[in-house]
């Protein structure tokens, strides 16, 4: 449609929602009522143009939503199979220590029960081990391994079962932690050929993981005029609810894009963790005198502070200066970067 000249808008199905009543003072909604509702949003400019990202951008979108429903798909795998270890080996845990580790996950798919580790011994669990030709301290917690599987109190019944689905659980989480490197090493590649990226990444905290997730998610940055347009977009944006004497309390919207919003909070986390000045701003934030913020409010602020650093980097192509980033604090003798 786009091609041959016709506009496309997108009418948000709560303005519908809202508006339902003033059209004929009732709660019906029906499909008759619902078309004529909708034509009237337009008419009146109560529509939004939807983003179809394009080349580069469009296959960063693609990319990125794959890498999430494949993390989904190994988180869920994780949890089923941490079931079945719950009912026919308790002490698992104990035992093998990370669940999807590499070495685990050889030993689940060939002998995941205390009666199958029984019966192949210490020896036959390094023997597995460096079949998959797997290096490090594992092979020191076979006798452990051993130990444990010797005093379990694991179910004795329908262990066929329990051990084809842990098999099964086993394998899926090995091809989907592959899966997953080979997509996020496209991912890292396309995020590179953006103009001015590798810029963001000197911000200590921001890996390629993040900034590609922020990309996909914001598309082409020419196409906004201001920085508070994808705040706004993030669901970032501040509203507060006041009337009169009344003075509601001042909150993020929570609408737009929730795995932008996800992102840019969690470069907000990472940077405050491992860059200095990020986490002398947030402490600034936290424990200044006038309107001290919360942790979580801190954070909001710095994903927010982070955004517009994204947006002005990949806009002009300027480098990443922590000190520059600092100076529009009211405080700076406070927040002064320490140096050796």
């Amino acid at each position: 449609m786009v091609s041959n000249g016709i506009s496309v808008v997108q009418v948000n199905p709560y303005a519908v929602k809202q508006t339902k009543e003033l059209e004929d003072n009732s709660q019906l909604k029906d499909d008759r009522k619902d078309p004529k509702l909708i034509a009237n949003l337009v008419k009146d400019g109560n529509y939004g143009m939807p983003y179809l990202p394009e080349d580069l951008y469009a296959e960063l979108r693609r990319l990125s939503m794959l890498r999430d429903q494949l993390t989904e798909d190994r988180i869920r795998n994780v949890n089923r199979l941490h079931r079945e270890m719950k009912i026919y080996f308790p002490e698992y845990k104990d035992a093998f220590g990370k669940l999807d580790g590499a070495f685990t996950l050889e030993i689940l798919k060939q002998a995941p029960f205390p009666e199958d580790i029984l019966n192949i011994g210490t020896d036959g669990l390094r023997r597995i081990w460096h079949d998959a030709k797997l290096r490090g301290r594992g092979y020191s917690r076979a006798g452990r391994i051993i130990s444990l599987a010797e005093s379990s109190i694991g179910l004795k019944h329908g262990l066929q079962g329990g051990r084809e689905a842990v098999k099964w659980f086993a394998e899926q989480i090995q091809k989907l932690s592959e899966k997953l490197d080979e997509i996020e090493s496209l991912l890292h590649e396309k995020c590179r050929e953006i103009p001015h990226a590798e810029n963001l990444l000197e911000i200590e905290g921001i890996g390629e993981n993040i900034l590609s997730g922020i990309l996909a998610e914001m598309g082409d940055i020419t196409r906004f005029d201001d920085v508070k347009e994808i705040q706004k977009l993030s669901g970032l944006g501040l509203v507060a609810c006041s009337s009169g004497k009344h003075k509601g309390e001042t909150k993020i919207s929570h609408r737009g894009r929730k795995r932008l919003r996800y992102w840019l909070f969690s470069a907000a986390k990472s940077a405050v963790s491992h860059s200095e000045e990020f986490a002398l701003l947030h402490a600034y934030y936290t424990t200044r005198e006038n309107n001290p913020l919360k942790k979580m409010q801190s954070l909001i602020v710095i994903a927010c502070k982070l955004l517009r650093i994204i947006y002005v980097i990949l806009k002009s192509g300027q480098k990443y200066d922590p000190e520059k980033m600092l100076k529009d604090i009211k405080h700076p003798s406070s927040l002064e970067i320490q140096t050796a």
